[in-house]
């Protein structure tokens, strides 16, 4: 199955327009975050298909109002509530919806975020920058913050390795995944490598 046109970008529901990420509902389900700057359509939404396919509905447009976006960066469905999170990278924070497109609460503490991942005990994990107004952007403190998805709270921060400078903005983080044990993979867009980090027992 493909979703999609090949070498074709536009705004309907049929095709996509530099698309970012995927995250898929228990029921099967398919959520595409389309959108990354620059594309030629201005997309900036999230689309909602069946498991064959089938184009269910999408939301957003590019904008900073509750539900909208500017630059949709990555997508996940998780936690214990099964919610779909948006790195909504441009805007600077993580929108909260349910699975029909329903906007629930967004929140700013977790920085310019580029990934996103919820685990079943409800903790966020989010590649994410963090810039003073008018700092270059190399002095940005990158790297991946935690928190809780149930009340946004704050838990901890690891600093991307110095070694991830050569990234011209946000996080090297551009994809984030937690298996069961605790270990964090995070996808560097700055290396085209894969980090790990092993939880302490």
């Amino acid at each position: 199955m493909m979703l999609g046109k090949m070498g074709v970008a536009g705004s309907g529901s049929d095709v996509f327009d530099r698309p970012t990420g995927v995250a898929i509902g228990k029921n099967g389900d398919i959520f595409v975050a389309d959108g990354h700057q620059p594309n030629t359509t201005g997309n900036a939404r999230v689309m909602k298909f069946t498991k064959d396919g089938n184009f269910i509905k999408q939301w957003g447009r590019k904008g900073p109002a509750p539900g909208d976006f500017d630059e949709p960066h990555d997508i996940f469905i998780g936690g214990s509530e099964q919610r779909v999170y948006v790195a909504d990278r441009k805007n600077a924070r993580i929108q909260v919806f349910d699975q029909d497109g329903n906007f629930i609460l967004e929140w700013k503490q977790f920085g310019k975020p580029n990934s996103v991942f919820v685990s079943r005990d409800d903790t966020i994990y989010v590649g994410s920058a963090f810039r003073n107004p008018g700092a270059n952007k190399l002095d940005e403190l990158r790297g991946i913050t935690v928190g809780s998805a149930k009340d946004g709270k704050l838990i901890a921060f690891i600093p991307d390795p110095s070694d991830l400078n050569q990234v011209e903005w946000g996080t090297s983080a551009s994809g984030i995944a937690v298996d069961a044990e605790g270990s964090i993979f995070a996808a560097d867009v700055g290396t085209h490598g894969l980090r790990k980090y092993v939880k302490v027992k």
